[in-house]
């Protein structure tokens, strides 16, 4: 049985848990936790990979107010997968499209 999982730093929520803005803010964390019980990745694995995409995003100038959160979320999701050959790159990009199509149209 794996154990409870501590929230990641700097992730938006209240006492009831995570606060999502949007839809796919939450089916991304819903992915990530589905991903992590399936054993694709370690907890710590994903920590770090969170924490050098908030890293990387703030030492290109993100200002850190809390509305990015989440794509960094998925950004670090993305290439987590993509690092563990579950799915390539190209095949993320499409999924993303697909999705942000749906949400916008």
């Amino acid at each position: 049985m794996k154990q409870a999982l501590a929230a990641p730093p700097g992730e938006p929520r209240d006492e009831s848990g995570p606060i999502f803005r949007e839809p796919w803010e939450a089916q991304a964390f819903a992915m990530t936790l589905a991903l992590y019980e399936r054993g694709l990745f370690t907890w710590p694995e994903w920590a770090e990979a969170l924490a050098v995409e908030i890293s990387a995003a703030q030492t290109s100038g993100d200002p850190d107010l809390g509305d990015t959160y989440y794509r960094h979320w998925l950004a670090a999701l993305e290439k987590l997968v993509a690092e563990k050959g579950a799915s390539s790159p190209e095949e993320l990009t499409r999924y993303r499209r697909a999705c942000i199509d749906t949400v916008a149209g």
